[in-house]
């Protein structure tokens, strides 16, 4: 049970993770029921650093807080999202090509301009949210909302591999998808949407109703284009939804 975990832990961000031995498909299936936990471990740091710069300038704060959530994962999540961008741009609608163009490993101009503008609505939304604290309590609302949107952000593989094909054959997710535990997944997506619902209230409805949009709308493209969803689009959308939560929680808060 620990180990599938620790295998999350270990894909998920840079904390360093020994694992005695390679893991199996069954295994790198199964701890993506632990990737809401490892989301939740990842809120907490942000939260208890967010804490720690109180008394920091709120715009040096939100930029510092960025910067941590980036390294914590290593920016595994933003190369998705550039991978991602890339391959729409230059894929010119043909399946084929945007694959092709999703595994090169330079960064093109629609990449750089992506990962420029989700940090920048990132960092606004950070900033807003402190703005707006009230409170310097590690529970007040704003601290909240920053909790939160790693956890939902890490929730979205679990939707994806759950209602969409997986087109590469040999490709880091195909491991993913082999052995999925639904009824596991299922199971752990709704203690999470009651979880938010429960903790956040009416902003929590409004913050699963983000997470429900972009997961709609980016499922319909990816079926529209190529069929199915990568490893890259995957990373590419936990980094959306993260931000589409801040947004969200910064509009109705």
């Amino acid at each position: 049970m620990m180990r599938p975990f620790l295998i999350a832990l270990q894909f998920l961000t840079r904390i360093p993770v020994r694992l005695k031995d390679t893991p199996n498909e069954k295994q790198m299936a199964s701890s993506q029921l632990y990737y809401p936990l490892i989301g939740l471990l990842i809120g907490a740091v942000l939260v208890l650093l967010t804490w720690m710069l109180q008394d920091t300038p709120t715009m040096l704060s939100a930029a510092i807080v960025l910067t941590a959530w980036a390294l914590i994962s290593g920016g595994l999540h933003l190369d998705g999202l550039a991978d991602s961008a890339d391959a729409w741009a230059g894929g010119l609608g043909d399946c084929d090509k945007t694959l092709a163009i999703m595994k090169d490993p330079s960064c093109g101009p629609a990449g750089v301009v992506s990962i420029v503008l989700l940090l920048l609505l990132k960092f606004a939304a950070l900033h807003a949210l402190l703005e707006a604290s009230v409170s310097t309590s590690l529970f007040s609302l704003p601290m909240l909302m920053i909790l939160i949107a790693p956890v939902l952000g890490r929730t979205i593989p679990s939707l994806l591999f759950l209602t969409t094909p997986y087109v590469r054959q040999n490709g880091l997710g195909s491991a993913l998808v082999a052995g999925l535990p639904r009824r596991g997944l299922i199971f752990v997506i709704a203690v999470v949407a009651a979880s938010v619902l429960l903790l956040a209230g009416g902003i929590g409805l409004w913050l699963l109703l983000a997470e429900v949009i972009v997961f709609v709308l980016a499922r319909r493209l990816m079926i529209q284009r190529i069929g199915g969803v990568t490893g890259d689009i995957v990373g590419a959308l936990i980094e959306i939804t993260e931000t589409g939560v801040l947004v969200c929680a910064v509009l109705f808060l």
